[in-house]
């Protein structure tokens, strides 16, 4: 998975973040397997839930921001949408662990939850930066580490006209 990745030009930063958070969501759909949660549908309504706290989007309409249309969304976001991402989906685990959620009912209250932190932090984070966490970026076209290269010379510009 790594290597193709790198192959795609996407940075060893980001790589390590898609990568955990890989592990991340295999941790959460095992802890939901474990607790009766069974069919696509459920997983799918389960991770919208956490997807529309954290984001206030559903993953669907998370695509048509990106301009994606059978892409895996995560391949196309950048790094700060990839930890929230984590963020959700580990407090989920959590909270579903802890309260010793059972059934798709439970777990949709604590994926709720769960998206709910990150959803806080998320807009916490926003403020403090300035800007919206949910880019409208993909990697369709441009590969990650071009696109570093880019905003660090805007951000340049962007300092020596404050000069």
């Amino acid at each position: 998975m790594k290597q193709l990745y790198e192959q795609k030009g996407y940075s060893k930063d980001w790589i390590d973040k898609r990568i955990r958070g890989i592990a991340i969501r295999q941790n959460l759909t095992d802890e939901w397997k474990n607790r009766d949660v069974k069919e696509e549908i459920e997983y799918a309504i389960l991770t919208n839930e956490i997807s529309k706290a954290t984001f206030g989007k559903t993953v669907e309409e998370y695509k048509k921001h990106k301009n994606l249309k059978k892409e895996n969304l995560r391949d196309h976001m950048d790094e700060l949408e990839l930890i929230f991402s984590m963020l959700g989906e580990k407090v989920t685990t959590e909270i579903t662990i802890n309260k010793d959620a059972q059934g798709f009912d439970e777990c949709q209250v604590a994926a709720r939850q769960g998206g709910d932190v990150a959803g806080n932090a998320r807009k916490e984070a926003e403020e403090k930066i300035g800007k919206s966490v949910v880019s409208d970026d993909n990697f369709l076209d441009i590969p990650e580490k071009i696109r570093k290269k880019k905003r660090k010379k805007l951000l340049e510009s962007y300092e020596e006209n404050q000069r």
